[in-house]
Formats: structure tokens, sequence, C-alpha cells
């Protein structure tokens, strides 16, 4: 019977290895964590939030990038346009529809356009008007200086427009323009329709109406016997009466020059006497050239 060991082994087998055996001075190795248990990337992912709100968030916000990376193209314009239009039934269908227009501010000459500029049409949903595309429109009518568009749900617009002043009526050329305080022709205005507006003659007459117009304004006896006002070589004025009568104003300083012919006024009731020519052009001195009737 052959020989055996302690330990059941066979006599002369090799002997086992000790454990914890290695080289030299190395010592013990510390057992690995975890044995058993869940491996350590698991672990980490049994640590993510899991709960069934994240879940449902996960899965939209996938969904959302396959939209976005499917909707190229033509198929972009179909996917917004589908989009658009079932907002807008929505809205219509809780009777948020487009009624009525009501537009403030605006002359009876400037109404007609700036109704076409709004481009809108009764029953189109109204949260799906552009509000400020819609002030530009109607801004860039002639008449308009500025506009405000307010959306008033459920179903009206409401249009506050403030026009350009209208100065004076500007003659050049053989053509006539309305223009505002700032000199500018305002389009689409007809000068046939304001009679009542000063009439300014000649180049350069529109950028300097606005300097001497509130001066005359001052003197209602001296404005309403004026018929026209003709601006003399781009820098200075002479104010053609209805009787026929001339007042040359200097270049500089015309508010001295109208104090001075004031008071001569008020001395010797100038302007109800009649006269050919005034010439205030030198400072300080009144030359009168008298007419056939005086």
């Amino acid at each position: 019977m052959p020989a055996v060991v302690r330990g059941g082994r066979r006599a002369g087998s090799a002997p086992a290895p000790k454990r914890g055996a290695g080289p030299k001075g190395q010592g013990r190795r510390a057992a690995p964590r975890n044995v058993g248990g869940v491996p350590g990337k698991m672990a980490a992912l049994g640590r993510l939030d899991l709960t069934p709100r994240a879940v449902v968030l996960s899965i939209c916000a996938g969904v959302g990038v396959l939209v976005l990376v499917l909707a190229t193209g033509s198929r972009a314009d179909r996917i917004a346009q589908s989009f658009n239009q079932g907002v807008d039934g929505v809205t219509t269908g809780m009777g948020l529809r487009l009624n009525r227009v009501h537009i403030t501010g605006a002359s009876d000459e400037a109404t007609p356009a700036i109704q076409r500029a709004l481009d809108v049409e009764a029953g189109q949903p109204i949260t799906s008007l552009d509000l400020d595309a819609l002030k530009a429109d109607v801004e860039r009518v002639g008449w308009v200086k500025q506009a405000r568009v307010v959306r008033l749900l459920p179903d009206t617009l409401i249009v506050e427009v403030t026009e350009h002043d209208r100065l004076a009526v500007w003659q050049t050329g053989g053509r006539t323009y309305v223009i505002d305080g700032q000199g500018r022709a305002i389009p689409g205005a007809d000068p046939g329709r304001y009679p009542n507006l000063p009439l300014v003659v000649g180049k350069g007459a529109d950028g300097a109406a606005g300097a001497l117009l509130p001066l005359l304004a001052q003197r209602p006896r001296l404005m309403g016997r004026v018929d026209a006002l003709v601006r003399v070589d781009e820098r200075r004025w002479d104010l053609r009466l209805k009787d026929g009568g001339i007042i040359q104003l200097p270049a500089i300083d015309q508010e001295a020059a109208l104090i001075q012919l004031d008071a001569l006024d008020q001395r010797e009731r100038l302007l109800e006497l009649g006269f050919e020519r005034i010439d205030l052009r030198t400072e300080g001195q009144v030359a009168v050239r008298p007419g056939a009737s005086a």
C-alpha cells in the first residue's frame, strides 16, 4: 500500500505553495474588496437617480435629440409647420382670434396707408402675430414718426401712432411737398390738403424753415400778411406779403430784425399803410420804400 502523509497527499508530491508567499520583502497583500458582492462599476451605477421621473425626462431628451437629428432640410420645415399649425388650432379653438384692429393717433389721410401696412386678416390666431414686425411695418409708412402695437386678448389689436408734424409746404423745382419740423418731406402727403400751412420757396428752404417759422408765429399780425417765405441764395429770407410788399431779412440775427420791425409798426402802423419794400439786412437800420398807395 503506498505510503501517505498527513493531509491525504501522496508521498513524494510537490508541496503546495504557501498562501501569501511572494517575493522576499513584499509582505502580505490586502484582500480585494467587494469580493462576492457587486462589482465596482455596477455599484457606481446603483448610485444614479433612476426614479420614474428621471427616466421619463431621459426618454424625452432622447426623443428630442432624435428629432433634431432627423429634422434636416425640408423635413425640419414640415415639422415646424405642423407644430405651428397645432398651436394655432389650439388658440383659435380657445377663441383667441383677431376680430378688431383699433388705430389711434392717425389722421384720415394716413389711416389707409397704415391699414395696408398692417396686412392682417380677421380670424387669424392673435397669439401668432409678430408685434415687433407689425410695428416696423407701420413705422415705414411715411406719415408715421413712431408706432406702438399692443395685443389685447382675446381678439383685439391696438395700434397707437404718432405722426410727423406738418410744418410747411415746400416748393422747389416746380414741385411741392409737405415737410415736418426737421425739414423732411412726408411721403404721401398731399400739399393741396393743407392750404393753411405756410409756403416756403427755394433751395434750402426746407431745412431752414424750422428756425424762422416759430419767430413769425409769435407775431400773428405779421404772419397773417405773409404769402410766402422765399429763401435767397440759401442764406437769408424774403417775406413776400399778400399785398405785394417784400420784407428783406438779414442772414443772421433774424429775431433782432423782427423786433425792430415790431417797434416800427407799433409807432407808424407800417403794415397797415402798405409799402413796396422794407430792407432789414443792415443791422440797426430800416430802409422803407413806400408803395404807390402810400
